[in-house]
């Protein structure tokens, strides 16, 4: 690697630029030899200025870099260096956007950043529609919040998979769901990404009384439509129920799903997948672990999800978990542990008869004891709660007074990432002098069972 700094004559102050700010440096890489710190910031990359990681990555593709960087102090450096082509410079940076956030300019009722209580954090109410999210981290987009300009920089980055939030086909329920007219121009812009032979991963929130029963079939079927040929547009179709809050607005009129109309949407899609099956080799739609929680059903095998195309949107997220946990735990746990220990295991109520024969697993290690405190969420206001939406209030009133051992296992999806914050702001610091006792936040199945052996 050949590098050359010099500093131009110039000093710049961070305020007349948007430059991505560096956070991390990653070890015995090529930008800790160049001698890069965090805070400092790249303006430019070959006279372009990156508008987000994309543009960053691509840029940094090339052999031969032209870097303009900006230092703590606000002075301008210019960094030339060459390196073998596709290595990674080692830089992390405090956002994927460099260029600012595209928001949601959509109503949709179901919205559950518009379910939130006033006075939280910031981050809390952020609404992003922002197809570079969706192609870097798979959230989902609507659509309807993109320029020509933007469509333009999807065909010629291509810029795919993206993850795709449709509802419903049908126009007039779409701008009913979304509140926008540009809504009803979905099966367009499906088309569009067919003729680029570009993919798209789908989502259909299903609203009882709106985009259910024939109106849930046909969109289904639209779908299913655009997965043909070499290349098919829609890869995947995940299914998920209406999440509601007791602080949604009182005039959205929606209807929460209970477990008739979970029973209900079970045998529909599962029908339709029979025959998306027998079409098109794969089951195509996939229905969201929520549903048979809500209707009180068992989970289909393993085999059902096939690659999991939809697990970020906890389809088969519950039996991935659980065929992770066997894995891991037939080569961890041991017979016995030296220390009787006895700690609590807290997860949302949905899942407590899943994971009751992982608790007995783990009971058969000779002096462990692991307890499974599943609540629900008066917070939210829902009877049915999964995990990550569990709150350091829910856990407080749930917990307050209870035996709880010698600490509590708390799954780290119920934290803001990277932090120790729930969604009501309350630190795990907070909670633990609440209930008087360590909390230790686990991430995975591995940290999990580590975690009860090694307390």
């Amino acid at each position: 690697m050949i590098v050359k700094i010099y500093q131009p004559n110039l000093i710049m102050t961070q305020s007349s630029i948007r430059p991505a700010k560096i956070s991390g440096i990653v070890s015995n890489s090529i930008a800790e030899e160049v001698g890069f710190e965090v805070g400092d910031a790249i303006i430019s990359i070959n006279d372009t200025k990156p508008r987000d990681l994309i543009d960053y990555k691509f840029l940094c593709s090339d052999e031969y870099l032209e870097l303009e960087v900006l230092d703590t102090k606000g002075k301008i450096h210019q960094v030339e260096l060459e390196k073998d082509y596709d290595d990674d410079l080692g830089l992390e940076f405090e956002t994927a956007l460099f260029d600012g956030l595209i928001q949601c300019n959509n109503h949709c009722p179901f919205c559950f950043i518009d379910q939130q209580p006033p006075g939280k954090r910031d981050t809390l109410y952020l609404k992003d529609d922002d197809y570079r999210l969706s192609f870097l981290y798979g959230s989902y987009l609507t659509l309807t919040n993109l320029t020509q300009k933007e469509w333009d920089r999807i065909e010629a980055m291509r810029l795919s998979p993206l993850y795709i939030s449709v509802h419903a086909t049908e126009p007039d329920i779409r701008i009913k769901l979304l509140k926008n007219k540009r809504a009803g121009e979905i099966l367009k812009q499906f088309k569009w990404f067919q003729e680029r032979r570009l993919q798209i991963h789908a989502q259909v929130v299903v609203c009882p009384g709106i985009n259910d029963e024939i109106h849930l079939e046909k969109t289904l079927l639209d779908l299913a439509n655009f997965n043909q040929g070499e290349i098919p547009t829609i890869i995947s179709a995940a299914v998920v129920p209406v999440g509601l809050t007791r602080f949604r607005p009182t005039e959205d009129q929606l209807i929460p799903v209970n477990r008739e109309k979970a029973k209900q949407v079970i045998k529909q899609v599962q029908t339709l997948q029979q025959q998306f099956y027998h079409k098109l080799g794969s089951n195509f739609a996939w229905l969201a672990d929520e549903w048979f929680l809500i209707a009180q059903e068992e989970l289909p095998a393993e085999s059902h999800y096939e690659d999991y195309p939809q697990i970020g949107n906890g389809v088969g997220s519950i039996r991935q978990f659980i065929k992770e946990f066997k894995t891991i735990a037939q080569q961890l746990l041991p017979q016995k542990i030296d220390n009787q220990v006895t700690l609590t295991w807290v997860v949302g109520n949905g899942v407590e008869q899943a994971f009751k024969p992982l608790v007995n697993q783990l009971n058969k290690v000779k002096n462990l004891k692991i307890n499974l405190a599943a609540l629900n969420s008066n917070y939210w206001g829902q009877e049915i709660t999964v995990t990550g939406l569990l709150t350091g209030q829910d856990l407080l009133t749930g917990l307050q007074n209870k035996d709880l051992g010698d600490g509590i296992l708390l799954p780290s999806v119920m934290l803001k990432n990277d932090d120790t914050v729930f969604l009501d702001d309350m630190t795990v610091q907070a909670l633990s002098q609440q209930l008087k006792i360590p909390i230790f936040p686990i991430s995975g199945v591995a940290e999990l069972i580590k975690t009860c052996l090694n307390f």
